[in-house]
C-alpha cells in the first residue's frame, strides 16, 4: 500500500462510527417492525377468538329463544288447563250446594 490508499485512522474511526450508528437505527426499525408483527398476530387471533364466541353465542341464543317459545306454548296450555279445571270446580260446587242458602 502507498501513502495514498491508506486511511486517516479518524476518517476510519468516522466511518466506523457512522456505520455503527447505522447498524443500531436498523436494530430499533427491525425491533419496531417485529413488535408491530407480534402485535398484528395477536390482534388477529383475539378477532378470531371473539368470531368464534360470537358465533357460540349466536347459537346459545337461538337455542334459548326456541325454549322460551316452548315455555310459553306450555304455559298457555297450563293457563287453559287451570281454567277449564276452575270451571269445572266452580261448576260442581254450584251442583253441590244449589240446594243449600248461604248465610
Amino acid at each position: 500500500m502507498t501513502q495514498s490508499d491508506e486511511i486517516p485512522a479518524d476518517r476510519l474511526d468516522a466511518a466506523l462510527a457512522r456505520l455503527k450508528a447505522a447498524l443500531d437505527q436498523l436494530e430499533s426499525v427491525v425491533a419496531v417492525r417485529l413488535e408491530d408483527d407480534l402485535s398484528s398476530a395477536e390482534m388477529d387471533e383475539e378477532l378470531a377468538i371473539m368470531q368464534d364466541d360470537r358465533a357460540r353465542l349466536a347459537l346459545e341464543l337461538d337455542d334459548a329463544v326456541a325454549r322460551l317459545s316452548g315455555l310459553e306454548k306450555t304455559r298457555e296450555e297450563v293457563l287453559r288447563r287451570l281454567d277449564h279445571a276452575e270451571a269445572g270446580v266452580v261448576a260442581a260446587l254450584e251442583c253441590a250446594g244449589g240446594g243449600e242458602e248461604e248465610v
